[in-house]
């Protein structure tokens, strides 16, 4: 689940920015921390493998989402999206032109063609780990595979700039060149965040920015990666649920996440 970016403008139109519970200062974690969380990013991955075998088709978006809830149940972990005040579900469901925190619904069914944002939080033993990733349901239009693939690479390229001594601006400066470079725009009203002991923690992470600016990356930072990737315009909107956000222009988007570690060896993907 992303956190609104943290500015005047966001806080004027973004409902909910006032309940996300984000800690006021980073937090590092040790080895056993980043152990610990890694076991409910294990979780979430394996319910990944899991809806990859599945027929999506035909099914309403709460019906996917009460079968993510089981398989989190299951594991004896529990959804850490319901910690969050006022929201009531495991997943944010997104289809097509929906960016992200799309409320599950039983009405909302999933179609051929369809790309679907299925972004999943768990907590397990007190720590927390996040993910999102897009699946493409029966046959995609070919601009809509684009759309997947590069946002999957976009978040390669972030996670690649993760490293002890680099900083926070080079993270969204990597993603926002390849996406750009690529013709697609990089969501601004959302970020990613800290992550692990809480949904979200400090820093904010944008998925844009300038290169050699912003917090210096030090070992023990968690971070949830998670850019959002538009076809046309970067402007988005939030709907009156107050959660679901789409494309200001009706135009597809596309998101995947990854909870990541740094490490001396490295960034250490922890929902793979």
């Amino acid at each position: 689940m992303s956190e609104p970016r943290r500015s005047a403008k966001n806080d004027s139109h973004c409902p909910g920015r006032q309940v996300l519970n984000i800690n006021n200062r980073i937090r590092l974690k040790t080895r056993d921390d980043i152990m610990r969380i890694a076991e409910a990013g294990r979780i979430i991955a394996e319910i990944y493998t899991y809806l990859r075998g599945q027929t999506l088709e035909g099914i309403s978006t709460l019906e996917l989402d009460a079968m993510v809830e089981s398989k989190i149940l299951k594991a004896k972990a529990r959804p850490s999206f319901k910690t969050v005040p006022n929201y009531s579900h495991a997943t944010c469901i997104s289809v097509n032109d929906e960016v992200v925190h799309g409320v599950p619904l039983k009405r909302k069914k999933i179609k051929d063609g369809d790309i679907v944002k299925i972004d999943i939080g768990v907590v397990k033993n007190g720590y927390f780990a996040d993910s999102c990733r897009t699946f493409e349901v029966g046959h995609i239009s070919e601009r809509a595979g684009r759309l997947v693939a590069a946002t999957r690479e976009a978040l390669a390229i972030g996670i690649a700039e993760i490293l002890p001594g680099k900083r926070l601006g080079d993270i969204g400066w990597s993603i926002q060149q390849f996406a750009e470079g690529n013709g697609y725009t990089v969501v601004r009203d959302f970020t990613g965040h800290g992550v692990g002991f809480a949904v979200h923690e400090h820093p904010n992470v944008p998925h844009f920015g300038r290169k050699n600016s912003g917090l210096v990356l030090r070992e023990g930072l968690v971070l949830a990666i998670e850019p959002m990737l538009n076809e046309g315009s970067e402007k988005v909107i939030t709907l009156e649920d107050g959660w679901t956000t789409v494309t200001a222009d009706g135009k597809l988007s596309a998101q995947f996440e990854h909870t990541v570690a740094i490490t001396s060896d490295g960034p250490l993907v922890l929902t793979e």
